[in-house]
């Protein structure tokens, strides 16, 4: 054995490299492949090519042929000696497979590392905010040579390639540079095109072949179900919004009026039925139409790359990367800059709280539990069937936190809504006793998830001015739209979900029986300014058995768009910003289905027709009557006239601003009953002037109600000093202003 080792040339690797490389085994293929200096200053070239008959090093400055290398094994393994050089030179492979001529390329092996040291650093601190302009599939260029970057992480994989077309989806052709200090494994690949599919190959630390992996920081995907990334670099768009970014902090704070528009982009409209609506299409569609109709913000169900339909986006595999079935990520860039353009901020459904099992997605990444949690009573949802993200991972967290900061820094996004927080904040969410693991404090708070959660509020309000963020919270957890120094989540807003849930039952019953469920129209308020809430009739309402919005209300056809429009009414009076889910507001008489587009034919129909009109002058009333949103989230902008006449179904009281604001006067009446001469109390003399009566007969309503405004009177009422009388309408949310 020593005599056949001392008989090997220094610039031959050992056959155990060798065999390593050729069969896709090697951890460190840049210690065997490439070009070496030997310490007595020969300069070698190793080269792995499979196919190839023979292989030639050719100087890149000069053009000219420095060596030829011998085939050393069969499979296109080729190894020589530089003659007459003494250090490393830029050089090309000039190779031939033996039947169709030679062709030049590049080896991958004699380009410098991509990452740089303070990356390496900020990746093992978990402070790398900007990870996406270092990890991922970047087109560049090194060393005068047009190609892409690939990194990823996978510390505990023993060999990762890069595969694609570009190299036959053979893994040995392209395994990569592990940066150990950071357990990121990296490649630059010349000629790779934009638009390229790739995935990564990787061997897991026992060298078991994993399922082949997309990009966990990749920017574009192939269209679902096909599971591979694309390279496309970091989006490249033109933005026109500086107006509007300079201007977001004050039309999204708690003085602004909110109002929000959420949307399926799948579902909301369709070509012929069935084609999905490209981001482009969207933009000369959906905005028109929200803007219009006057919602101040679109939400959009999740648009990060998702496997399948179903999960409506909530499953997400490709964080980085906005779906691909409506377009690339440059048009979805265009569509957040048309929304602005338009006055329409940018709201994203934001899923950190679980994914999916795919075997193309983070699931057991690198063969072990490396996004997740190893022990399934931490890291596995049974309610999804998904996987849950390990918040006490550095490298995890600060996947997540960076991936938050992308959509604000690259594609403008104005908010996010995050998903599913109850299930991030308990440990014992939806498990029973023993199917969950305390906290170190023997508590079922997720200590991880509260520190990830306070880190995302911290740095989206600390670097995205006028950003916030929306929570979809559905416990009393303390605080959550309250400021991390206070103790609190740091959420910009609530998802008022008990609120939501009371009224809609409210609404279900009967008018007659109403009057003893009377509570449920007047709880919200004990808590209402605990939190910044938004009032929520999300896609959660109108999905799985719920039945539409419409027909949740009691009643024949119209007392059933009655009982809707004066729950209207109540929502955009009643404290808190204001969301509502698409075809709500033309009453969509189906429950929703993702997999086709809403009914607009119902426009032609007269009482649907009359709702949309109503949500759109409700949006105007909203954003022109300062007292109805200055003060949604302050105790001091909102006052029961009657609180307590359960009997007849009816509910008064007032909303204010700031001095100088109107006052405004609400009643609601849930009772199909025409009420003459009903007498109200006020807390200002003078005239009030009806603004907006959801049973106007534009509305399809009966058109009783008061048009002529009401005088208030010095008669003492409802523990006010002046009172008003008025014809109170049927199933009818009235406003009136004070006009002095």
């Amino acid at each position: 054995m020593s005599a056949r080792r001392a008989a090997v040339p220094p610039w031959r690797p050992s056959d155990a490299d060798i065999d390593a490389i050729v069969n896709g085994r090697h951890g460190d293929p840049f210690a065997v492949l490439g070009m070496h200096q030997a310490d007595d200053g020969v300069v070698s070239v190793r080269v792995f090519w499979p196919g190839a008959a023979t292989c030639n090093v050719v100087d890149a400055r000069t053009g000219k042929q420095a060596a030829a290398l011998e085939r050393v094994h069969p499979d296109g393994f080729f190894a020589g000696v530089i003659p007459r050089r003494k250090k490393p030179f830029a050089y090309r492979l000039d190779l031939w497979d033996g039947r169709n001529g030679h062709w030049q390329a590049e080896d991958a092996y004699r380009f410098p590392p991509i990452l740089g040291e303070l990356d390496i650093h900020l990746l093992r601190e978990g402070t790398h905010h900007r990870l996406y302009e270092r990890l991922g599939a970047h087109p560049t260029t090194i060393d005068g040579v047009a190609g892409v970057a690939f990194a990823v992480w996978a510390p505990n994989a023993s060999r990762v390639s890069v595969v694609g077309e570009f190299n036959q989806w053979d893994g040995r052709r392209h395994p990569m540079r592990k940066r150990v200090e950071a357990g990121v494994w990296e490649l630059f690949v010349a000629g790779v095109a934009d638009g390229a599919h790739y995935k990564f190959e990787l061997l897991g630390p026992d060298g078991r072949l994993q399922p082949l992996k997309a990009d966990p920081v990749g920017f574009r995907h192939q269209l679902p179900p096909e599971t591979a990334s694309r390279v496309s670099g970091l989006v490249r768009h033109d933005w026109r919004d500086r107006d509007w970014m300079e201007a977001r902090r004050e039309k999204q704070g708690t003085r602004a009026p909110v109002s929000i528009y959420e949307v399926h982009l799948g579902s909301w409209r369709r070509k012929n039925g069935v084609e999905f609506l490209t981001y482009a299409e969207l933009g000369d569609t959906l905005i028109p139409y929200a803007a219009d109709m006057g919602f101040t913000h679109l939400e959009l169900l999740p648009v990060s790359e998702f496997p399948f339909d179903g999960s409506w986006g909530y499953q997400p595999i490709g964080l980085y990367a906005p779906t691909s079935r409506f377009g690339p990520p440059e048009e979805f860039a265009r569509f957040v800059d048309r929304c602005h353009a338009a006055g329409l901020g940018v709201i994203i459904d934001w899923v950190p709280a679980h994914f999916p099992t795919d075997a193309h997605g983070l699931a057991r990444f690198d063969g072990t539990a490396l996004y997740e949690h190893e022990d399934p009573r931490l890291g596995f949802h049974r309610d999804w069937n998904t996987l849950i993200y390990n918040f006490g991972r550095t490298e995890v967290r600060n996947f997540l936190v960076a991936n938050a900061l992308y959509w604000m820094d690259r594609f403008h996004i104005d908010a996010l809504r995050v998903d599913a927080v109850a299930s991030m904040l308990y440990l014992d969410y939806s498990r029973n006793a023993g199917e969950w693991i305390p906290n170190v404090h023997g508590g079922r708070e997720n200590l991880e998830a509260i520190a990830f959660i306070r880190e995302l509020n911290t740095l989206t309000f600390g670097e995205y001015p006028g950003a916030t963020t929306f929570a979809e919270e559905s416990t009393a957890w303390p605080q959550v739209s309250r400021p991390v120094d206070g103790g609190g989540l740091g959420f910009g807003y609530k998802w008022n979900m008990g609120w939501m849930h009371d009224t809609l039952e409210y609404m279900s019953h009967e008018p007659v029986h109403r009057k003893f469920h009377h509570h449920q129209m007047t709880f919200g308020i004990h808590y209402g300014f605990t939190e910044n809430f938004v009032l929520p009739i999300s896609h959660d309402e109108v999905v799985h058995g719920k039945g539409s919005l419409l027909h949740k209300m009691p009643g024949d056809r119209w007392q059933q768009f009655a009982n809707l429009r004066a729950y209207f009414g109540f929502m955009w009076t009643h404290p808190g910003k204001k969301l509502l889910f698409m075809g709500c507001e033309f009453a969509q008489a189906d429950e929703w289905n993702y997999n086709r587009s809403l009914d607009w034919h119902l426009l032609d129909d007269a009482p649907h027709r009359q709702m949309q009109d109503l949500v759109r002058d409700l949006n105007r009333l909203y954003r022109d009557l300062p007292a109805l949103h200055a003060k949604d989230c302050e105790a001091d902008g909102f006052a029961w006239i009657d609180v307590g006449n359960a009997d007849d179904s009816v509910l008064s009281f007032v909303r204010s601003g700031e001095a100088g604001d109107a006052t405004v006067l609400v009643v609601c009446n849930f009772t199909p009953v025409v009420r003459a001469g009903f007498r109200v109390g006020v807390p200002r003399e003078g005239r009030w002037a009806e603004r907006l009566n959801t049973d106007a007969g534009v509305y399809g309503g009966s058109d009783v109600g008061n048009p002529g405004g009401l005088m208030a009177e010095p008669v003492e009422w409802n523990g006010q000093p002046f009172s008003v009388t008025m014809r109170l309408p049927p199933l009818a949310t009235a406003m009136f202003v004070h006009e002095g």
